[in-house]
């Protein structure tokens, strides 16, 4: 099964330790964070990734080639120039996702023990155009759902903004986790060039086409976007592990 990794993202929020390291080489209780999510996706059978790169990319492909692959194939998806987003980056890597096999796609700085194949089977069950891993927890930003858990739109809390793309339909807020399923039949309706953001794309996808929400309580789920959170994550994991 394939994959993909989200890890060309500047890492501004970690500045003291992103500086001079890319944010996937920052270290979780001695080991770095993308070490942690390639070694769990082969733990639930991924075997091919590719990872974008663009914050010191040397050193990213140095560390995978010092690890010899972990086994597996892995490719690099560059992004010299500009940074793509999470749309404009999962399309630049379409190429590698060449076949109708459904792929998953996890941002770096998540790190979760949520049963990434129980994930890919309900995507595969409901067949969906893609699975989005959620979670009922405190956030600014939040997914809308509607009863059968289709998207149905996305609301700020902050700025108050919203987009609604089916009228008169009873939702439900979830927070994304940044792991998702995704069918490769999804490449057809990127019309974007450049960059831009696969959550838009998602919500002027969703009128159309069955975009579904995996909803887990049961597991543990850290956003390393900060050092507070990276401190909470260290602390927990040394607790519960």
């Amino acid at each position: 099964m394939k994959a993909m990794i989200l890890a060309a993202g500047l890492g501004t929020r970690l500045h003291l330790l992103t500086n001079s390291t890319p944010k996937a080489l920052v270290k979780l209780n001695g080991i770095t964070m993308l070490e942690r999510i390639i070694k769990n996706l082969i733990y639930y059978g991924f075997d091919e990734l590719i990872i974008n790169v663009h914050h010191f990319p040397e050193q990213i492909i140095n560390f995978i080639k010092r690890n010899n692959n972990f086994g597996i194939k892995i490719a690099i998806s560059h992004e010299n120039e500009i940074l793509l987003d999470t749309g404009g980056g999962l399309k630049k890597a379409s190429w590698f996702f060449d076949s109708d096999e459904s792929f998953l796609v996890h941002n770096v700085d998540i790190i979760s023990n949520t049963n990434l194949l129980n994930l890919y089977n309900y995507h595969i069950k409901n067949n969906a155009l893609a699975t989005l891993a959620v979670r009922e927890r405190e956030s600014s930003r939040y997914l809308l759902f509607d009863n059968s858990m289709q998207l149905c739109g996305w609301e700020n809390i902050n700025t108050k903004e919203s987009i609604i793309t089916r009228e008169n339909i009873q939702s439900k807020r979830y927070a994304f986790s940044g792991i998702h399923i995704i069918s490769p039949s999804i490449f057809k309706y990127l019309k974007q060039d450049g960059a831009f953001s696969i959550i838009k794309s998602y919500l002027e996808l969703s009128s159309m086409h069955k975009i579904i929400a995996y909803p887990n309580k049961k597991s543990f789920w850290f956003d390393i976007g900060t050092i507070e959170k990276l401190s909470n994550a260290e602390k927990f994991l040394n607790s519960n592990i």
